[in-house]
């Protein structure tokens, strides 16, 4: 595996070196080959387990801790950065395109702030879990490489097997990166940040100036809205949309308390921590605009040196979100019924749907996948959408059903099936059912027999579960 250094060009406590620490018995437990397949990595068996926990390197490269702040649940904290994870290095793919291979759960870092730097091993299966199935519902995210147990206890509520998560993403650059420099002052450092976000996400920006960064943050906030949208297209629910979990490549990061919709409702919260339901699943695209704002902030020294100039350049960008998103959103309502075009009395319609699915709690996929299969004469169509139907029919044609079966998965990672899963593992160390799980969860748009049992959410409707952080 060759691996490259990145980041420590940026700032001296930006990317601090810094080692794994070893654990007693690495054991594998899951390995994506299709990830490794894709970045060429080359490991054999035998070395897997050693080198994704961190106890052995075949690198010259040296790991880094990543520095970055974060807003959490509104509140700011400077100094975050990466407390419980190690950043091995990037490895290049066959288009020569850069991809972090970070480490997470491999120790305590200069960030820990007093903590064990450990993952516990239900977290790190429902990272693997969930990241792939986004991956197979079309929704940006960072992937998983692999799940090693550690062989050591991990001591939470209760305590717990412990498990290293080899994350991989297109860079580890968030919104709370630059929070973390501009909180600092420094200017230099902030700029060759930028500039490293848009040579990797963004090569098209070639402006110079104030207008590179501002076309920067433009695309990101492009990049955003996209995601969110794709999250509220699915019913999934981050839970944490801190800054520091926001990316600016616009990729799906920190599976912690995250969960998908069962009964649709605006107002749905799983997360534990979440108690002024700040990101329940309506609020993300509020949530979203709140962070990009925090990234304009951070941009305004490299906007202008005047901030009230830096301000009037930067605000009709952040002013300007919630009508870019409006408009990406009802195109995916639009997709998600079926309707090439836009018409002006869609949004009713809209709106009648969602109030008949809250007021029935109604299951918000498997509605629209019996929406999708009626256009083929299924006759699926619950009681309670019988005479909204009606009125929704009259809007489709020929290419609706084709329109509908890209936007509306058959499939999606229910909540109770994913926490079986990881109930095995604490029990068992491993899973029965979970190489067919993922197999099934990498074709969520095609019908396949096989899946049945998994595309029913739970008799109670899902109502009472919760999800929690894990750190």
């Amino acid at each position: 595996m060759k691996l490259v250094s990145r980041y420590t060009h940026i700032a001296e406590d930006f990317a601090v070196p810094d080692l794994p620490s070893p654990v007693v018995a690495p054991t594998l437990l899951l390995w994506n080959e299709a990830v490794a397949k894709q970045l060429d990595i080359q490991v054999s068996p035998s070395e897997r387990a050693s080198i994704f926990s961190g106890n052995t390197s075949n690198s010259t490269v040296a790991a880094v801790a990543l520095g970055y702040s974060g807003h959490q649940f509104g509140h700011f904290s400077p100094r975050l950065g990466d407390g419980r994870a190690h950043l091995l290095g990037a490895v290049s793919d066959q288009h020569q395109q850069l991809w972090d291979i970070q480490l997470k759960g491999s120790g305590a870092t200069p960030f820990s702030r007093g903590g064990d730097g450990r993952c516990a091993i239900g977290p790190a299966i429902r990272e693997y879990i969930m990241s792939e199935a986004m991956h197979g519902l079309s929704v940006p995210t960072t992937r998983c490489l692999a799940v090693v147990a550690s062989g050591e206890t991990v001591y939470r509520q209760p305590p717990q097997q412990g498990a290293i998560v080899t994350r991989v993403a297109s860079s580890h650059i968030r919104v709370g990166s630059f929070q973390y420099l501009a909180t600092q002052g420094d200017v230099s450092a902030l700029q060759a940040l930028a500039d490293s976000a848009i040579a990797r996400h963004y090569p098209e920006i070639q402006s110079t100036g104030s207008d590179r960064y501002l076309a920067f943050l433009k695309a990101v906030i492009e990049k955003q809205i996209t995601l969110v949208v794709s999250w509220m297209r699915v019913g999934f629910i981050h839970g944490v949309m801190n800054t520091d979990n926001t990316l600016i490549s616009g990729e799906t990061i920190d599976y912690g308390p995250c969960a998908m919709m069962n009964q649709f409702d605006f107002d749905t919260v799983f997360s534990s921590i979440d108690r002024q339901a700040r990101y329940a699943f309506g609020s993300q695209p509020n949530i979203a605009n709140w962070n990009c704002a925090r990234l304009a902030e951070s941009l305004l020294p490299l906007i202008h040196e005047d901030d009230e100039q830096a301000v009037e350049l930067l605000s009709p960008l952040i002013n300007g979100f919630a009508e870019q998103f409006n408009q990406a959103f009802t195109q995916m309502w639009a997709q998600k019924l079926g309707f090439a075009g836009h018409h002006t009395d869609d949004a009713q319609l809209v709106a009648e749907l969602l109030a008949i699915l809250k007021d029935h709690r109604l299951d918000y996929t498997n509605t629209f996948d019996e929406l999708t299969k009626s256009l083929q004469g299924e006759q699926v169509i619950s009681q309670p959408l019988k005479a909204w139907s009606l009125k929704w029919l009259k809007r489709t044609d020929q290419h609706s059903f084709a329109i509908m079966r890209a936007a509306n998965p058959m499939m999606i990672p229910r909540n109770h099936i994913v926490e079986a899963i990881i109930e095995e593992f604490e029990n068992k160390g491993s899973s029965e059912v979970l190489a067919a799980y993922l197999v099934a969860l990498q074709n969520p748009y095609k019908l396949m027999i096989e899946n049945a049992q998994w595309l029913q959410p739970p008799a109670d409707g899902g109502a009472q579960y919760k999800t929690f952080c894990g750190t």
